[in-house]
């Protein structure tokens, strides 16, 4: 069996613990990106699940976050989800994306919506994780709006229904499903939805269980996760203790069978 190490990991524009994403010069902008390259590179994950990364925003420094990281923490591939673009003097483009130690064999982005900011989404992919392909999705719900949030989760799972006979012989399980699902999984919303979709397709196991992720400094919600179908095996999950952004990042360890 081959393990596998998955982050999931909200970096919050860049813009660290401030409340609100301000107009910051690209080497302020830099200098956070560089302390989460570090702790990135710390962490030694084979995958990395990014949400709200800017691709060339005005309020982050005018440059591509993705690229940036990638060449920081030293990983060979990367694939960029742009859920929200907005032209013009102030514009912004920003969403989803994956780092990856193992190529990357097919990938696509869904947005949920057209709006110019604020738009959500989720971006597919398909690594080759040594001769095995791994499916594997990154996602970001609303943060406000639990209907929005059900109907997403709904865009999800009719996606996965479909592309399943189209890939899943070359598959060597069922997708691994991480992100920032802006709820917690003990009520009645996107993720206990979501969960019980993954729990009709197999044994899925839901991480983390118990530990908090935000806000960063006294966390007092989950609302980052790891979703591992059946044949991951020996899981294990941590959330490390990071103050770069206003979540922690969430680091699973698993066999693939």
């Amino acid at each position: 069996m081959s393990s596998l190490r998955i982050v999931t990991y909200n970096i919050a524009h860049g813009r660290g613990l401030r409340p609100f994403s301000a107009l910051s010069s690209q080497r302020r902008i830099r200098a956070q990106l560089a302390k989460i390259a570090k702790l990135l590179t710390r962490l030694e994950a084979d995958v990395i699940a990014l949400q709200e990364i800017d691709q060339d925003s005005s309020w982050s420094g005018h440059f591509d976050h993705l690229e940036y990281l990638r060449r920081f923490a030293r990983f060979p591939y990367a694939v960029f989800g742009v859920n929200t673009r907005r032209d013009g003097l102030f514009h912004f483009n920003y969403g989803n994306a994956f780092l990856s130690r193992h190529p990357i064999m097919d990938s696509e982005n869904i947005a949920f919506g057209k709006k110019t900011l604020g738009e959500k989404g989720f971006l597919f992919m398909e690594i080759d994780a040594g001769g095995k392909r791994v499916p594997i999705v990154n996602m970001h719900l609303h943060h406000r709006s639990r209907a929005h949030r059900i109907k997403q989760v709904g865009l999800l799972m009719d996606y996965l229904t479909k592309k399943a006979p189209q890939t899943h012989p070359g598959w060597a399980l069922q997708p691994i499903v991480c992100g920032d699902l802006n709820n917690p999984s003990h009520t009645a919303d996107a993720t206990r939805s979501l969960f019980q979709f993954f729990s009709q397709r197999g044994d899925y196991r839901l991480f983390p269980m118990n530990e908090k992720t935000y806000p960063s400094p006294l966390p007092q919600r989950t609302l980052d996760f790891v979703f591992l179908p059946p044949n991951c095996t020996e899981a294990s999950c941590r959330v490390v203790r990071s103050f770069l952004s206003d979540h922690r990042p969430v680091v699973v360890d698993c066999k693939l069978k």
